[in-house]
């Protein structure tokens, strides 16, 4: 029996690379998407992972990735996992290019590589697709209104495609990963490891990717008449957005 095929975007770190391990580690075959194609050679000899560089905000880029990719055969999933934050300004200073940059990735995006491979998906009879989120789509926080915004239209997308996908048998999964330390989200967003660090004291247990990515990997090892609508993880130390326990 041939492995399932699933390609992972956001993979060079972080969540998408651990998403990719646990993957490989449950029997899949995996396309590992990212930009950095020297991180991604890296990940595909601990993986045997398969890789292709691109970058999903162009979409010439994307079209071109998914043409490799179906040339060797169907898919049964993609993972939209590249994404990311720029900037903790408030509303008031906050500046235009970030939050474009910050709708391109998330949005845009995500919509580039669903729409690139969703024929084969409908075609596959029991495709899925697994958006990975985040908890701002659920409530706002200060200093963060454009990354909120961009995961909450991610979100709303993420809505309406499992309505407009369901009549395919095309399963649609969201899962919205709370605080999750990893080597780079934070220190992409301020720039700077000191402030980035500050984000995580005193909370003695965060989310780590491997925590987050186990949960993906159980959401497509499910049996695909069961579909994992929305799946909320947190660290027990995040109550919520606004409640944060630290030490």
């Amino acid at each position: 029996m041939t492995n399932k095929r699933v390609v992972v975007t956001g993979a060079s770190s972080g969540i998408g690379a651990a998403a990719v391990r646990a993957l490989r580690k449950t029997g899949w075959d995996v396309i590992a998407v990212a930009r950095r194609r020297e991180r991604l050679q890296e990940l595909a000899e601990e993986t045997g992972a398969r890789i292709v560089a691109c970058d999903v905000t162009d979409r010439q880029s994307v079209d071109a990735m998914a043409r490799e990719v179906l040339a060797d055969g169907g898919v049964d999933a993609i993972v939209n996992n590249a994404g990311g934050a720029f900037g903790m300004d408030p509303v008031a200073a906050g500046k235009p290019e970030d939050w474009v940059n910050m709708y391109n990735v998330n949005v845009l995006g995500a919509l580039n590589v669903t729409q690139a491979f969703l024929p084969a998906l409908r075609d596959n009879g029991h495709g899925s697709i697994l958006m990975l989120t985040s908890t701002a789509a659920l409530a706002a926080y200060e200093g963060g209104a454009g990354y909120c915004a961009a995961k909450a239209g991610e979100q709303a997308m993420t809505q309406a495609l499992r309505l407009e996908e369901a009549e395919h048998n095309v399963r649609v999964i969201e899962i919205l990963p709370g605080m999750v330390k990893t080597e780079e989200f934070s220190l992409n967003r301020l720039g700077d490891a000191a402030a980035a660090e500050k984000i995580y004291a005193g909370v003695e247990k965060p989310l780590t990717a491997e925590d987050v990515a186990d949960v993906m990997a159980y959401a497509l090892n499910a049996p695909h008449h069961v579909n994992l609508d929305q799946v909320v993880i947190r660290p027990v130390a995040q109550a919520a957005q606004h409640k944060v326990i630290r030490r």
